[in-house]
């Protein structure tokens, strides 16, 4: 009996040591697996269409992680919370963005992540949150399906009621005109006629004036040595005169330099003689043309007889 008790104590601690050691390894397991990889979350403000749990996340081309969660905003169901699972060695950063991608035109959607400078920081989780949340960036998918939005509602403004009806109107208008000048289509030949005659004198007045414009040209150009060599010896000429007139006043300089001392020192009392003079002789011219007799002949002019 005490053998058999024996049994059951040594089956009992075996039992015990393999549960411990079981959970050992499951706790070794897991803490080994919180240092491998860390947990990221990401807020989309867009589908997710393609997305599923599972789907890679890549890092500027580079396998990094997965998807391990896809959820809807609690307080806003038009956002998508992804939570990601990624190595513990990338190196996500406060400028990192993620976004969605497709790796081809027929593959599955996957999260992209890129950005990341040198010198941001690592992300961390703010105080209110259990872990860090990556910053999202509009996607290609997204970009197109805005501007396709757009482009759809342009479409509608201008193909509305209203610019169908003033689109109508202006084509019957068109359709008008072009009746319109089918019926004076004898005018219109007669016009298109004039036009080229026209046409055709101005190309000839055009040819007779580049004509004379080339033979005018060719005469310049044919005068311009003899005109040049005409004012070659005239500049020449006023180059001796100069040179003549410098050495006169040069040999003339001191009968030039008594007259402007001496002469013009006289020249003020003879204009005063000479205007006087001039006074007198308009006195002379006077009494002349009133009375020429008596100022000769000292004596009145004989009176005439008149008969009576």
């Amino acid at each position: 009996m005490e053998t058999k008790a024996n049994y059951v104590l040594i089956g009992a601690f075996t039992l015990i040591i393999s549960i411990a050691l079981l959970f050992f390894g499951l706790w070794a397991a897991k803490y080994s697996s919180d240092r491998t990889w860390q947990q990221y979350r990401v807020v989309f403000d867009e589908a997710v269409t393609g997305l599923s749990v599972g789907s890679p996340v890549q890092y500027n081309g580079i396998a990094v992680g997965s998807i391990t969660e896809l959820s809807l905003a609690p307080e806003d169901p038009r956002k998508v919370i992804a939570r990601l699972r990624l190595n513990s060695t990338t190196p996500v950063k406060t400028d990192t963005r993620a976004k969605l991608a497709i790796t081809s035109l027929t593959g599955p959607a996957i999260i992209q992540l890129s950005g990341g400078t040198p010198q941001a920081a690592a992300l961390t989780a703010a105080s209110n949150e259990p872990i860090p949340t990556i910053a999202t960036a509009p996607s290609a998918l997204q970009n197109i399906t805005d501007v396709a939005n757009r482009v759809v509602e342009r479409m509608d403004q201008l193909l509305s009621d209203e610019n169908v009806g003033k689109i109508t109107t202006t084509l019957a208008h068109l359709e008008t005109i072009s009746g319109g000048l089918a019926d004076r289509d004898e005018g219109t030949r007669a016009l298109l006629l004039e036009a080229r005659d026209a046409a055709r004198n101005l190309n000839v007045t055009l040819g007779t004036a580049n004509g004379a414009i080339q033979h005018l040209d060719q005469n310049v150009l044919r005068q311009l040595p003899a005109s040049l060599e005409k004012l070659d010896t005239s500049l020449s000429k006023l180059d001796s005169a100069a040179g003549n007139a410098d050495a006169i006043l040069g040999e003339n300089r001191a009968a030039i330099n008594s007259f402007a001392n001496d002469g013009l020192a006289q020249l003020g009392p003879t204009l005063t003689e000479l205007r006087g003079l001039i006074r007198d002789l308009r006195r002379v011219s006077d009494r002349l043309e009133n009375n020429p007799a008596r100022y000769l002949l000292g004596r009145d002019a004989p009176k005439e007889f008149e008969p009576k």
